[in-house]
């Protein structure tokens, strides 16, 4: 982790739990956004069968992705079963700046950003505007700027998002072009069947 006072991620938006350590309130991990590692719901293979389910039952009520609840659900779950454990991340880290009472240099080398874990600078007052949260990959898994929580999310759960948006929309799609044959047939038919003399 990495705390400073810069203001470059201004597009987040308030993402707090109830729990707060320092000037810093904890993200709210119930969030569509905020994921957090958890055991998966169920195998992989049921997994697919729910995103297809999910994506035909979308199409018939007129929904796409996150306009669904459901899908929104269903995301949340699939991608957390690879996420990284957010909540130990933020709360170790979190914990060890505010323990620490020397003040740490406000530049890192490169072997700082590599092998540590926690690299910040605190103000007089203990409070934090900034923070950036690594995993033990590196990846860079949240940041916290002046209230506000973003998640980034890592090369697992980006490629996990990536095949549940490809089987949904397939599903989806091939729902849609059934529901619009099926109207066709339906038209055809009304069509055919009226008597049209003069």
């Amino acid at each position: 982790m990495r705390i400073g006072n810069d203001q470059s991620i201004a597009q987040s938006r308030p993402l707090s739990g109830t729990g707060k350590r320092g000037n810093v309130p904890s993200p709210d991990y119930n969030d569509f956004h905020f994921n957090t590692k958890t055991a998966p719901a169920m195998s992989d293979d049921k997994y697919h069968t729910a995103i297809i389910e999910q994506a035909k039952k979308d199409q018939a009520a007129g929904k796409f992705q996150s306009e669904s609840a459901g899908f929104r659900n269903l995301v949340k779950s699939y991608v957390s079963a690879v996420s990284p454990d957010r909540k130990s991340i933020i709360s170790e880290g979190l914990r060890a700046v505010y323990k620490n009472i020397r003040k740490e240099p406000k530049t890192f080398n490169l072997l700082d950003y590599m092998f540590g874990s926690v690299k910040y600078s605190k103000e007089a007052n203990d409070d934090v505007s900034y923070a950036e949260f690594y995993d033990s990959n590196g990846e860079m898994v949240a940041s916290y700027s002046n209230g506000r929580w973003i998640s980034y999310g890592t090369k697992a759960e980006n490629a996990r998002e990536t095949e549940l948006w490809g089987i949904y929309n397939h599903a989806w799609n091939s729902a849609a072009k059934a529901s619009r044959e099926n109207q066709g047939a339906a038209n055809g038919s009304a069509a055919a069947s009226i008597d049209v003399t003069g």
